[in-house]
């Protein structure tokens, strides 16, 4: 879990003070079919907020955990990423989740074993939940930069 905080922090490190410095023309062009990078971090901001719940209500709730999907691309369009401030965009991104790592910093053990069933019926557990959402952050970022 450690390995996985500490990739997660570097990317936040990296790339909170990146993002606003790409120009809008690059941000916000889209190929069609495709977010553009700006509504990419948006989706990155929907995908913080529904696992920031996700990793504190396994806690609480009934076991197993009944992992619920959202409709990413109806969150990006009604969120209207595309046109928020990139700074605005960015600090949402990054407080969601600095949260996040507090919550996988003070994660105990025993309950990175809490089982968390998928919609497909698939069992996983919260530990590579959490991990999982690192690298789904690391691809969306290395979409962004490239």
């Amino acid at each position: 879990m450690q390995n996985a905080i500490l990739k997660f922090e570097q990317l936040l490190n990296e790339n909170a003070s990146c993002f606003p410095e790409i120009s809008s023309e690059i941000l916000e062009s889209r190929i069609p079919g495709k977010w553009s990078k700006k509504e990419i971090l948006g989706h990155l901001t929907d995908s913080a907020i529904h696992n920031l719940v996700r990793f504190t209500e396994i806690n609480y709730l009934q076991k197993p955990y009944h992992h619920r999907p959202y409709n990413q691309i109806d969150l990006v369009n009604l969120n209207q990423y595309q046109q928020m401030d990139i700074r605005e965009l960015t600090q949402l991104w990054l407080s969601v989740n600095k949260q996040i790592i507090r919550i996988m910093k003070s994660v105990d053990e025993k309950a990175l074993e809490y089982e968390i069933i998928l919609s497909d019926g698939a069992v996983i557990d919260l530990k590579f939940l959490m991990t999982d959402y690192v690298e789904h952050l690391e691809h969306h970022i290395n979409q962004i930069k490239s």
